[in-house]
């Protein structure tokens, strides 16, 4: 197939995976990468679903997210740091049992290690606040106690995220972040393709 019929073609003609052409690939790929392109958008869209989702504090998960971030950026965290901070319960509204690392999946190929691995695990380490009212161990954390991150999730809970849910504290609007959004995932961290 050669480059004009790659600019006409709709669709792939294959109907499974192993009968795809290298030309039928390329023109998946370009698809793939102007859809990737559109993440920041997708997110800040994900992020506004969060305002009408679990019900029951006193701020809403948008806002306990702005808080997060804003409280992350305040304290001159990295703008990496500071958007896995406003991403960290993006999970909640599709994995609400496992939103840890449903958003440590999405900051995965953008973040480094440190901050996909804090992300990852906050769900676990948030536990140490409550988990002991519920019957549950709140020490759960301490299977990672020798793990170099360890302190950084402790941190991380701490700092930013369990002390996320005042009404009256004064939240950077969404808009104020959508540019760290964008550069941070303007280009993963390793080639993908």
């Amino acid at each position: 197939m050669n480059e004009t019929m790659n600019e006409t073609m709709q669709n792939v003609s294959f109907t499974e995976m192993a009968h795809g052409t290298a030309e039928e690939y390329a023109f998946l790929q370009r698809h793939e990468q102007e859809y990737v392109r559109a993440l920041p958008e997708r997110l800040i869209a994900a992020l506004e679903q969060l305002n009408t989702s679990l019900s029951g504090y006193l701020v809403t998960r948008l806002e306990h997210s702005l808080q997060s971030a804003t409280r992350a950026h305040e304290a001159g965290e990295s703008e990496e740091f500071v958007v896995a901070a406003l991403l960290h319960d993006i999970g909640d509204v599709l994995a609400p049992l496992s939103h840890s690392e449903m958003a440590a999946a999405i900051l995965r190929p953008y973040v480094s290690d440190r901050t996909h691995w804090i992300i990852k695990h906050h769900g676990l380490f948030q536990m140490y606040y409550y988990a002991h009212h519920l019957g549950g161990d709140r020490n759960a954390r301490d299977e990672y106690r020798d793990h170099p991150w360890y302190q950084d999730c402790i941190t991380f809970c701490e700092n930013y995220d369990q002390n996320c849910f005042d009404p009256d504290y004064n939240s950077k609007p969404l808009t104020f972040f959508k540019p760290m959004i964008d550069r941070v995932f303007a280009k993963p961290l390793t080639d993908i393709w």
